[in-house]
Order: C-alpha cells, then sequence, then structure tokens
C-alpha cells in the first residue's frame, strides 16, 4: 500500500525537525566544550549524565523558590507588617542556614574527592563526620537563638515599627526550632549530591515543599496566625525532610550507595574532622560574613520605611529564584571537580571547569529572561501598594540582567575553585567584594544618594562584578590546583 501524500509530508516535517534539533545540539555543544580535548576516557561525567544531575537541581531550586513566592504571597495577605518583619528575620536566620550548609558543602567536597579517588571506607566515614559536625553546630545555635533573640533583633531594629518588630519576633523563636533538622537534612543531602544522585534529594525537597505550602495555606487564612502561620509550617517540613534523609543515608543497601554508619557519626574523627573543617570554617566564614553584610543592610533597609522593606523582602524572593540556575551549577562543580581532583587529574578538573562555566553561562541567560518575563504576571497575585510594586520590577531588573551575564562566574566557579580545596581565597576574594565592597556601596548609594532599595540592588550586582573578576584572574593563573584536601 503507498502512503498518502499527508503521510509522506508528515514524514518528512519531522525528519526535518529532527535534523534541526540535531543541528542545534550539536551547534550549542561546540560552544560549550572547551577548544583544548580531553580524552573521553577521561570524561568521568559525560553530557548525559550533567543532564540527570542538573534538571533535578533545578527542580529542586525552583521548588524551594516556588514555595518562598507562596510563602511571601500568602503573608502579604496578613498585612504589610507582617511581610516586613518576617523578611528582617530572615535575614539573620538565613546566617545560620548558610553555616549548616557550608559545613554540609566542606564534607561535600572531601566526600567527593574520595569518591574520585576510590576509596569508600574514607568516603563513608567523612559523610558520617557531616552528621557529627552539623548536628552538634546546629544545637548550639539553636539554643543560643532560643535566649539571645529577642534581644538581639531588638538591638538590631531599633527604629522598626511595633507591629513589624512582634512579627520578627515571632517568626524567629519558632524557625529556631527548625536548626537541628536543617542541619541534618544538608548533611544527609550533600552526601548525595556527592554522588550526583541529585533526584533522591529532589523528591525529598518535593515531599518538605508540598507540607510546607499546605501547612502556610493552613496557618494564614484558616488559623490567621500571621507569621507564626508561616513559621510553624517552616519548622516541621524541615524534621520530615531530615527523618526522611537520615533514613535514607543510614538505611541503604545498594551497592553503590554510601551508608552513613552510626559508630561514626556519635564519635568525632579527628583527622577526618579536621580535612572537613579545613574546607568547611573558610566557607563558613565566607558564607557568615556574607549573610552578616546582608543583615546590616537589611537594618539599613529598615529605616526606608514599610513600603521599601516589603519590595526589599519581596524582590529578594525573585532574586532567588533567578539565581537558582547558579546555585545549582555550583552543586554540580562541586562534584564534578572534587572527583577529578581525588582522582588526580587535574587537567580534567581545568577541562570541566571551562566546560561548566560556559554551560552555567547559556543556562543563566535563559533562565533569567524566563524570571522576568514572568515577574510582571505575578506581581498582580500580591496584595501590596502600587508604589511597592513599582519598586519590585525595578530591582528585579537590575537583578536578572547581571545574574545572567556576570553571576556564572561569580558564583559557580567560585564552588569549583573551593571544590579543588582553593578555600582561602575564595574567603578572602568574597570578604573583599560582599562585606566590604557591597557595603560601602550599599551605604553610598541607598543613604547618601537617596536610592534607597535600588542602590541596594545596584551595590549587589557590583559586588558580583568584582567577584567575578577575581575568581576569573585566579582560575586563569593555574595557582587553584595546587591545593591538597585529602
Amino acid at each position: 500500500m503507498k502512503a498518502a501524500p499527508d503521510d509522506i509530508l508528515n514524514a518528512g516535517c519531522e525528519e526535518r525537525s529532527r535534523k534541526e534539533d540535531g543541528d542545534r545540539m550539536e551547534a550549542i555543544n561546540r560552544w560549550i566544550e572547551p577548544k583544548k580535548a580531553l580524552p573521553v576516557t577521561r570524561q568521568p561525567f559525560s553530557n548525559a549524565l550533567l543532564k540527570a544531575m542538573i534538571i533535578p537541581l533545578v527542580v529542586e531550586q525552583v521548588l524551594q523558590m516556588v514555595v518562598g513566592l507562596a510563602d511571601t504571597m500568602m503573608v502579604s495577605y496578613a498585612g504589610e507588617a507582617v511581610v516586613a518583619g518576617v523578611g528582617l528575620d530572615t535575614m539573620v536566620y538565613t546566617i545560620f542556614i548558610y553555616l549548616f550548609t557550608a559545613v554540609s558543602a566542606g564534607g561535600a567536597v572531601v566526600v567527593s574527592q574520595y569518591i574520585g579517588s576510590k576509596s569508600r571506607e574514607n568516603a563513608e566515614l567523612a559523610a558520617s563526620q557531616i552528621f557529627h559536625i552539623a548536628g552538634l553546630l546546629s544545637l548550639v545555635c539553636m539554643a543560643l537563638m532560643l535566649v539571645f533573640g529577642s534581644a538581639l533583633l531588638q538591638a538590631m531594629y531599633p527604629e522598626t515599627e511595633p507591629a513589624t518588630l512582634e512579627a520578627c519576633k515571632t517568626y524567629m523563636w519558632i524557625v529556631a526550632l527548625s536548626f537541628p533538622a536543617n542541619a541534618v537534612y544538608n548533611a544527609g543531602a550533600a552526601i548525595y549530591r556527592s554522588l550526583g544522585q541529585t533526584k533522591i534529594t529532589m523528591w525529598v525537597s518535593l515531599l518538605a515543599n508540598l507540607i510546607n505550602v499546605a501547612g502556610n495555606a493552613i496557618g494564614i487564612f484558616v488559623l490567621k496566625a500571621g507569621a507564626a502561620g508561616v513559621a510553624w509550617p517552616t519548622t516541621i517540613s524541615w524534621y520530615i525532610a531530615a527523618a526522611v534523609m537520615t533514613w535514607l543515608c543510614t538505611g541503604s543497601r545498594r551497592a553503590e550507595q554510601l551508608r552513613v554508619r552510626g559508630r561514626h557519626v556519635f564519635r568525632l574523627n579527628v583527622p577526618m574532622a579536621r580535612r572537613i573543617l579545613g574546607i568547611a570554617i573558610p566557607n563558613s566564614v565566607e558564607n557568615t560574613l556574607f549573610q552578616a553584610a546582608k543583615v546590616v543592610l537589611g537594618m539599613l533597609v529598615a529605616t526606608f520605611g514599610t513600603s521599601q522593606i516589603a519590595a526589599n523582602t519581596t524582590g529578594q524572593t525573585f532574586w532567588s529564584l533567578a539565581a537558582c540556575m547558579g546555585t545549582s551549577m555550583g552543586t554540580v562543580f562541586i562534584t564534578v571537580i572534587g572527583q577529578c581532583m581525588g582522582a588526580g587529574d587535574r587537567e580534567a578538573a581545568d577541562w570541566y571547569m571551562r566546560k561548566l562555566t560556559r554551560l552555567s553561562l547559556l543556562l543563566a541567560i535563559l533562565w533569567n529572561v524566563v524570571v522576568m518575563a514572568l515577574t510582571p504576571l505575578l506581581l498582580p497575585l500580591y496584595d501590596l501598594t502600587a508604589e511597592t510594586k513599582r519598586l519590585i520590577l525595578i530591582i528585579v531588573a537590575i537583578h536578572n540582567l547581571f545574574s545572567a551575564l556576570v553571576q556564572p562566574f561569580s558564583g559557580p566557579l567560585s564552588s569549583g575553585l573551593r571544590a579543588a580545596g582553593d578555600v582561602k581565597f575564595t574567603m578572602w576574594a568574597s570578604i573583599f567584594a560582599t562585606v566590604v565592597c557591597r557595603t560601602l556601596l550599599s551605604f553610598l548609594l541607598a543613604k547618601w544618594l537617596g536610592m534607597g532599595v535600588i542602590g541596594i540592588a545596584l551595590a549587589m550586582v557590583l559586588d558580583w562584578c568584582i567577584k567575578a573578576a577575581l575568581d576569573l584572574v585566579r582560575f586563569r593563573s593555574g595557582k587553584w590546583a595546587e591545593n591538597s584536601v585529602i
């Protein structure tokens, strides 16, 4: 039977479409691949494997950001004072989250390098010690915030309106209870990401975020609980995520999966802890000072009035959504570069640094275009004043432009340097760019020149430009590859 003319035409169209898709992918691959070739036998991470790692990471980050958008959206119906209060406390709360993340990231570098060196026993010991260090640190931080948190917030925001400060204190007290769960979840997630098994963390994150969103809806719209209606679901969802991740890390029976051993979790192994902390401490200092600078700037924003505080708080949620591609790629850098360095193949590490940086730039451009297009569509869902929404559009546009073109060099590339063990450089570069330059520029633009939150946004992206320049110079020098972790 002869094929119908329409069938022949459709088959020809499908063939042309496949050919065009193939040509586009080939062109993209040519642009991403470094000019200097690396034998396939020395490429432990194929394009397919990288794709399998990146997609779940991006989905996980987007889920977290969407939940953040939903949180801010729902809290907006409790009033701008609550939005502002939660935003001011989040700046303090995030210091501790960054601290726990830094410990886990330091452990992930060590675990990745041991995986690359084919030392399973040491990889499992390192994985177990991440739980020990992160758990102990989180308990200390929780106790400090429960005892001194209210006084700290009162001292930090003396000019804040009473309703805003009360919401801030309520949110702080409740989310401080989530510190141990957050630390344990991040420890387990770091281990799975070191193995490149990012689908696991994606599904656990999905579960936690669904619980969080449902809890927020109940707390805000049913119980009318204000800041507490957002804080309790956050804390509960972290404990559920921590329980699931602990079960996965300790109960796995698959041959390819590392297991966290109880006998190593509850006993400090000094040599291994020293390796982990050798990465984690500079990383913690970097992240903590970064967030401390944001807190100082939050204190500055708190003097601008409720509308600008609310714009800054909501704008940061959009910023986080736009930056999630860079965050995801930073995790990929740690796994890939860490395993290459652990295997002793510095040439492969250099090759992947170039390839992943180009890929990060391409993905960041595409993603930020999408987020910028969605922003005007999402803003009407917020119960905010017209002036607040106008400010949000301006600061999001500034952020997204530089997030697309500059942040891949100041974020993901920096993670690659850190994964190679070049943590002291990344620490000092961040301190200079963020703590010094961003803070000074923020006061200059926002306060002295009267630009408000727009000045804060401009100072932030100028910080990225400085950090990107420093990272590129360091990478080109080759000194980043001279460090030893294991």
